[in-house]
């Protein structure tokens, strides 16, 4: 209901200000008349249309949708609970797990594979600890983290910028090293922006907006900024490389201009092979020659950690029966995530179930794939093969990524 109030305040709804909605399409119409593609009499004319529409069509269902959540309140529980409450509960929790990571897998399997991914993370963390000489416990140093000013920029207009300007500077450099791992590379444009003020939330999660085919809208990494302190400086060089490149923007448009395929497959994904995919990127920055600062290496572990977390939690949540609280508990005594951003991801986990599984069972599903495909063609094997291999059909499910990786070996040796 907030979202929909941030979109219908100021003008031609009511309130002070402009609606974001408005200012788009006024700048849009004037710069039509800018172009002289249009005179100012046809340009009054749209906007006079675009209002109509909003306030007699766009609005009212607004209205109604709002209305319609306002009532289901009602429905709701005293307290969140995960799919195990629901009738036939576990059932449809297996199911979002298929969905979700392509794979046959149970959430005890699941759990479990979080538990012990958190523990060999964290022992990479510790040798991280002790090398730049914290001399506190793994949980100390995450408070360390969340409460230190110097990991964090201005929370101004000024600080902000520098933080869009440091993702740019992480991206271009990993962009020229990209020809020594990919054969196919993108050709759209990225650009680094801040989450517009009409949808942008303290904590929320960074995400990427792909761009259009020919390049002439841009694939964007968008950054919520309202609150810096939930933005770390040392989370940001693994979250270019997950975001930009060579992660979600490389992959997606690789995939948009793909030639040969049904045109659902350029735009059609699996989570498990976009967000897997995501995550191995910020791994293989590591083996690019990136992260040389210990503290932005300590960053990408958190990256990693958060999403062995994820395991744990939403099958704490949705199988165990683990409360908001649990969950919560859990991922701040694992991870040095700031607070609002772990009670964000947490409800997001209790709305979409299985959906954050989807990640590290990707990564590790990519890396497995790799690693059999690495000790197989020993000496022929070509980074830049696999890659294109991985990303030239488009996302698949990991058994159908699986058997096209195991024709290419057959193939190649």
């Amino acid at each position: 209901m907030s979202q929909i109030q941030r979109v219908t305040r100021g003008a031609p709804f009511t309130g002070e200000g402009t609606s974001a909605l408005w200012a788009d399409i006024t700048a849009k119409v004037d710069a039509l008349v800018l172009a002289e593609s249009i005179t100012a009499v046809e340009a009054e004319a749209l906007k006079a249309e675009a209002k109509t529409a909003i306030l007699q069509s766009m609005e009212p269902a607004y209205d109604r949708i709002n209305a319609w959540l306002e009532a289901d309140r009602d429905n709701l529980p005293d307290t969140a609970t995960g799919a195990w409450a629901l009738p036939e509960g576990a059932a449809f929790y297996a199911y979002r797990l298929k969905q979700m990571t392509t794979l046959p897998l149970t959430a005890e399997a699941i759990h479990q594979t979080g538990l012990d991914e958190v523990t060999r993370i964290q022992t990479e963390m510790n040798a991280i600890r002790e090398s730049v000489g914290f001399k506190g416990s793994l949980q100390d140093f995450f408070t360390h983290l969340r409460t230190s000013d110097e990991f964090y920029f201005d929370n101004t207009d000024e600080g902000r910028e520098r933080y869009l300007q440091l993702a740019r500077d992480f991206i271009s450099g990993i962009e020229a090293k990209l020809p020594d791992y990919f054969g196919i590379l993108p050709k759209g444009p990225l650009e680094v922006r801040r989450v517009e003020a009409f949808r942008e939330q303290a904590g929320g999660a960074a995400h990427y907006m792909r761009g259009t085919k020919d390049g002439s809208r841009p694939g964007v990494f968008y950054a919520h900024l309202a609150d810096m302190q939930a933005m770390s400086i040392f989370r940001l060089e693994n979250l270019a490389y997950h975001e930009g490149l060579p992660g979600h923007h490389l992959q997606i448009a690789i995939q948009q201009a793909l030639e040969g395929l049904p045109q659902f497959r350029t735009y059609h994904g699996y989570t498990a092979f976009s967000e897997g995919w995501g995550l191995y990127s910020e791994w293989l920055g590591k083996e690019m020659g990136f992260y040389q600062d210990p503290y932005r290496n300590f960053g990408r572990l958190t990256g990693e950690i958060w999403r062995a977390i994820r395991l744990v939690v939403d099958t704490g949540i949705h199988a165990k029966g683990w409360t908001e609280a649990e969950a919560i508990d859990y991922a701040l005594t694992n991870s040095p995530r700031p607070a609002p951003t772990v009670k964000s991801e947490v409800r997001r986990y209790f709305n979409l179930p299985g959906q954050a599984t989807a990640y590290k069972v990707g990564m590790l599903e990519i890396q497995r794939i790799r690693g059999k495909a690495e000790a197989a063609l020993k000496d022929q094997f070509d980074i830049r093969d696999f890659h294109d291999q991985v990303l030239g059909s488009g996302p698949l499910p990991m058994p159908v990524l699986e058997q096209k990786i195991d024709e290419w070996i057959a193939a190649s040796l």
